[in-house]
Formats: C-alpha cells, structure tokens, sequence
C-alpha cells in the first residue's frame, strides 16, 4: 500500500523497517507523529508503542491504530512516562534535535533492552564547504522524489525544529554516545546512526 503523503522523513523508513530484528516483540517509536511509521513496524513487530509530546499528532494517529498499536501522549524523556529496558527496537525519526542531544540520546538508550537495536534519523546543519556540496547534491533527488511522489508534505499540525548540531558535530557526539554505531550521512538532509545495546554483562 502506497504512503499517504511524502517527505524527506518518510523517505527513511524503510531503512528504519529493514533494521526491525527478526523476532521483535516490543517496538517504541518516538516521535511517532500521525503513526504512519509505527504503522510499517506493527507488521514486523508484535507489538508497537508509538509515543508523541503533540495532543494533535496522538489524535491523528490513534484515529487510525490497528490492534497490535498504541499511542501514548508523552515524553520519552519523562522517566515515568514509558518503562526502561523494555524495547527490543527504538526508532527516532527527525526527534533526537528537539532536546539536548546527549539527553535525547541517553533518554532512548534507557528504553532500550538489553541486545535492543537503536535507529536515529537525524538532522544538522551545514558548516562547512563540503556539507554545502553535499547538501547541495541532495537538490535534484529531492525534486525528482518530491514530483514522483506527489508533492513534499506532512501531518497537519506536525511539531518542527531546527538542529542545533552541525553535521561534525553530530557525528561525533552519535559515535561518543553510542560507541560502534553505524553512522551515516544520508543526501536528503538526514543522517542515521543504527547501535545495538551490549547484552547485560556485555561489552
């Protein structure tokens, strides 16, 4: 089934569906929005949390949940909003830049389970000359997918912020916080870090 609408995040998840561990059976998606992304989980996982700040978004998202789904409003970052070490899959799709970095990243690590797999979907901002080339290289993909699929939207009502992290910067800080992450820049403006959580006793 075809995606209700399209933009540069929406872009990502199947990248965020791919890395879901067979045999999953507890998924949390942070920042879930309208759902639509913890929708895509709810078929690889047993069971999905999709959690969001915005009253707007839950209305949106629960208006749409199927029986393995819930939408909780809350803050992730709240540490008697949601139960830690419970999640076998986090996902953080354009959600990590609106808190402090280190908090956010800490605050979703909490969450994760013990051999847990950890997805970001990041933002930053360009600081040097090659991230302006880079950056710039993005354009025409950006234009080609936006007329394929439509049109660049998203949920009305959707929370948006900028990064306060240049894209140096956030590679470093995502590979200190989450040591051997797999980190990569992407061309539609967006970066990913996929970590997974040493077992207890691991290292």
């Amino acid at each position: 089934m075809p995606d209700p609408y399209w933009n540069h995040n929406v872009h990502y998840h199947r990248l965020v569906f791919d890395a879901v561990p067979d045999g999953c059976r507890e998924a949390l998606d942070v920042g879930c929005g309208d759902g639509l992304l913890a929708r895509k989980l709810a078929g690889k996982a047993a069971f999905v949390t999709g959690v969001d700040r915005s009253p707007e978004m839950i209305r949106q998202a629960r208006a749409t949940a199927s029986g393995n789904i819930t939408f909780l409003e809350a803050d992730y970052l709240d540490g008697t909003a949601l139960p830690e070490g419970k999640y076998d899959f986090i996902s953080a799709v354009a959600v990590v830049h609106h808190a402090p970095f280190e908090d956010a990243v800490e605050g979703l690590v909490r969450l994760l389970a013990p051999g847990g797999r950890l997805v970001i979907v990041g933002m930053a901002y360009n600081r040097t000359v090659l991230d302006w080339v880079i950056s710039g290289c993005g354009v025409p993909v950006s234009l080609l997918l936006r007329r394929r699929r439509g049109g660049k939207r998203a949920p009305f009502g959707m929370p948006m912020e900028e990064s306060t992290l240049n894209w140096g910067e956030a590679r470093g800080a995502a590979r200190r916080l989450l040591p051997g992450c797999r980190y990569r820049r992407r061309l539609l403006w967006r970066y990913t870090a996929v970590w997974d959580k040493p077992q207890e006793g691991g290292s």
